[in-house]
């Protein structure tokens, strides 16, 4: 078995040597192959420099790419089409890595059984939320930080990992395809769900993806993240993800589908988020409710997008 970690990278030199330092030190048997192949996604700060020192001081387990198309969906794929490995690992700029954790994410794939693997992702030991932010329940924004902790426990997934701590074969990419790329960040646009859409579509294919909680990674805070701006710039975008993550849908008798959408939110769903936003007293909550009216809105600006194309 041979593993290539994928890390697409756009101007966060800094985070990078972090990332990479914390990669470098991966506890791994003898017996398995790994690398990291760092994929510059046209970045210009000092990230070819970063990455290019760890690939002369180490070149066995570290190879450079750069990917001249922006968007982070392209340089996935691109490093797909790279990578040596019969496993992939996909990990962001912006995390540290714990020892075991190469190891811990991919073994369990020595199984056939299981098509992929989704790992803990912690915020860092001193985060401290801003008072307008739920933290638990079902109004919880942290999964918006990358938080994904479901326990101490492995089990069969049954929603998809996030892309900051996930593992597939890579026949995976083959049968189904590789990362959508009308969805990924780009510059200017927080508009994702590339890594949970490609998961979803391997499950929907019966496929199981393992939750392997000793597998641990611990993902930055930006200061521009506690944000309200950003919460509700992401719920916007998040809701125009959700829109292209359905694709073309067919008319309901002669009715186009987007018509129908579209009233059915701005006559059902967006009165009814705004008013539980407007009428909520506690902060935690009333902030929550807005950030829902904010995705609404997105999915309204998508479908009439799509309508008109």
């Amino acid at each position: 078995m041979k593993v290539t970690v994928i890390l697409c990278t756009y101007n966060r030199s800094k985070s990078l040597t972090r990332a990479l330092e914390s990669v470098a030190a991966s506890q791994m048997p003898n017996s398995i192959g790994w690398e990291v192949l760092i994929v510059d996604n046209n970045s210009k700060d000092e990230t070819r420099e970063v990455a290019e020192s760890f690939c002369s001081e180490d070149p066995i387990h570290f190879r450079y790419v750069f990917e001249a198309q922006q968007g982070k969906s392209f340089a996935l794929n691109r490093g797909i089409q790279e990578a040596s490995g019969d496993i992939l690992a996909f990990i962001d700029d912006d995390i540290t890595v714990e020892p075991a954790w190469l190891f811990e994410l991919t073994n369990p794939l020595t199984d056939e059984q299981w098509a992929g693997t989704g790992g803990r992702v912690y915020l860092p030991n001193d985060f401290s939320p801003p008072p307008w932010m739920a933290i638990e329940g079902n109004q919880s924004l942290l999964s918006i930080l990358a938080l994904f902790d479901l326990g101490s426990k492995a089990h069969v997934l049954s929603k998809p990992p996030i892309g900051n701590n996930m593992a597939f074969r890579k026949r995976v990419f083959k049968k189904y395809g590789g990362f959508r790329t009308d969805l990924g960040p780009t510059p200017g646009s927080e508009i994702r769900y590339e890594d949970t859409e490609f998961g979803s579509r391997v499950m929907n294919g019966g496929e199981k993806i393992l939750y392997v909680p000793s597998a641990v990674v611990r993902h930055d805070v930006e200061e521009r993240r506690l944000k309200k701006s950003y919460f509700l710039n992401y719920h916007f975008d998040y809701g125009r993800a959700l829109i292209r993550e359905k694709g073309e849908r067919r008319h309901i008798g002669f009715m186009p589908r987007s018509v129908v959408s579209l009233s059915n939110r701005f006559l059902n769903i967006l009165p009814r988020r705004a008013w539980y936003w407007i009428r909520e007293s506690n902060p935690q909550k009333r902030f929550f409710n807005k950030c829902r009216v904010w995705t609404t809105a997105g999915e309204i600006v998508e479908i009439y997008r799509r309508s008109n194309d």
